[in-house]
């Protein structure tokens, strides 16, 4: 179980870090047509967009605190499931 729990979280750490890039791209606003940026959106969008959906009091002000919210939860799930494993 060990290397189970060690896959799940560097796989978790990896999509932080695609979160990271996602919301350093908003301040930056890169071309969109580039690949490499609409696949990052591709990657993100749907769990921004699910986080959204089931927690709208993130949104303050037209300040999305969204990413914040899903990297937190990120962090617990290898937590969580190593502990019960």
């Amino acid at each position: 179980m060990g290397f189970l729990c060690f896959l799940i979280d560097q796989i978790i750490n990896i999509y932080i870090w695609i979160i990271i890039i996602a919301v350093l791209m908003t301040y930056f606003q890169p071309n969109h047509n580039n690949q490499i940026v609409q696949l990052i959106y591709r990657i993100t969008e749907p769990t921004f967009r699910f986080a959204r959906k089931y927690l709208p009091f993130l949104i303050i002000q037209g300040m999305d605190f969204t990413p914040i919210a899903v990297i937190f939860a990120l962090q617990l799930i290898p937590r969580a499931l190593c502990s019960i494993f």
